[in-house]
């Protein structure tokens, strides 16, 4: 057989790069036949070295909202380019971004931006602990907050003062969180919560409201800040903070991926409270302010206000999550779907309800065969830009899947 050109790709990275791949679009865990480079991506749609089209359900693990190459959002980008970008510094549309965010984000006062996930995380990191001077940080177990020597889920490179300050509690535990904040004592600085439990490997878990009334309450007493890590579920769960629906308003929330649909910009956005505290950390970066990534941000806000884009998600992942429940009972496959319908882990469990990862595998390599992309065990995305042809497809694929699923999964 011959070789793929993406294997052929493969094959020079590994010569030229660390372990051919790092980080989260690792293939270490994926099935063999994934594919690792993609020449080009249109709407819902990515497209491999070899020519295959794939439906999307990754969204770049995120950044993907409204669809790739999105020509109005696109345009504002290529627009400012022509004009300015990263230089001494900043454009007006730095100004316009932070105004309009603040109109926005119901808790928000001011706006800071930056370029990755793990950029906005700490610079909440930073304020927090500036706020009153102190140290000590909550952070749920096993929650992921970024690719930092104080949140990098692996440990290599990083020492145990890296994370010497922080007091791990259960997600979704008020008692749990409460007792951390006793161990903490008068060093609290401040609280980091996901807007859901969204770990890779494991079932999703939508937040209760008493959890999230106790993080504000616990803030409140001690005088620290609590921060919505909404980097992943930013403009997915909401056109606001994704706990606006709780009830609950940070002092800060991070944000990132979605924000100028797939152009690099990261933010976080703070109150009254916590605004002293960031005009004293020193944080920076040589593209932090670059232009245009801001003008197809003030586009991309523009569409989320104007648009259906949140209710059509919301609709195509409830299409995508019912079809697959009722394929997989009718295939006797064990297939469980856990988090919001718009950013949905599908997974493959045996007969005790444990995740089975190499049947999850399987099934995803089997879809793959039918031109449609889903992972393992990282959460997906529903871009507006897909279509009811496109969910049909999907599930027209699971069909075919699921048939030869069963005996694997017994096995």
């Amino acid at each position: 057989m011959a070789q793929t050109r993406d294997q052929a790709l493969k094959d020079r990275a590994a010569k030229v790069i660390p372990g051919g791949m790092y980080g989260h679009l690792s293939m270490q865990l994926m099935a063999p036949n994934t594919p690792q480079y993609f020449e080009r991506a249109k709407g819902g749609y990515v497209w491999d070295y070899d020519g295959n089209r794939y439906i999307d359900f990754m969204c770049g693990f995120g950044p993907n909202l409204l669809g790739y190459g999105h020509e109005e959002i696109d345009a504002a980008f290529v627009e400012q380019l022509k004009q300015i970008d990263a230089a001494v510094g900043p454009s007006a549309h730095m100004i316009e971004l932070a105004e309009a965010y603040v109109d926005q984000i119901t808790h928000a006062d001011w706006a800071m931006f930056c370029k990755n996930g793990s950029d906005a995380t700490t610079i909440s990191l930073l304020t927090a602990r500036a706020h009153r001077g102190r140290k000590k940080i909550l952070l749920a177990a096993g929650a992921y907050h970024g690719a930092s020597t104080w949140n990098t889920p692996l440990p290599a490179g990083t020492v145990p003062e890296d994370r010497a300050n922080f007091i791990y509690y259960e997600y979704n535990n008020p008692d749990s969180l409460r007792a951390a904040a006793d161990e903490a004592g008068e060093d609290l600085a401040g609280i980091f919560a996901t807007p859901f439990k969204h770990e890779v490997f494991q079932e999703q878990l939508l937040p209760n409201p008493e959890y999230a009334r106790a993080a504000r309450q616990i803030c409140d007493t001690k005088d620290a800040i609590l921060v919505v890590d909404d980097v992943r579920a930013g403009f997915r769960l909401e056109r606001d903070c994704s706990w606006r629906s709780l009830g609950v308003q940070p002092d800060l929330s991070s944000w990132g991926k979605s924000l100028a649909n797939g152009h690099a910009i990261s933010a976080v956005m703070g109150n009254e409270r916590a605004r002293e505290a960031a005009k004293q950390i020193f944080v920076t970066g040589s593209f932090w302010f670059a232009a245009a990534p801001m003008a197809a941000a003030l586009k991309t806000l523009e569409i989320i206000q104007t648009s259906e884009y949140l209710e059509r998600s919301i609709k195509l992942g409830e299409r995508l999550r019912d079809g697959l429940a009722s394929l997989a009972d009718t295939a006797g496959v064990p297939l469980t779907q856990t988090g919001p319908a718009q950013m949905p882990l599908i997974m493959v469990t045996n007969d005790q309800g444990e995740r089975d990862h190499f049947a999850s595998q399987n099934f995803c390599a089997g879809l793959l065969q039918h031109g449609v992309y889903f992972h393992p065990y990282h959460n997906m995305f529903i871009t507006a830009a897909l279509s009811d042809a496109d969910i049909d497809h999907t599930l027209d694929a699971a069909h075919s899947v699921l048939r030869t699923l069963p005996a694997q999964v017994a096995a």
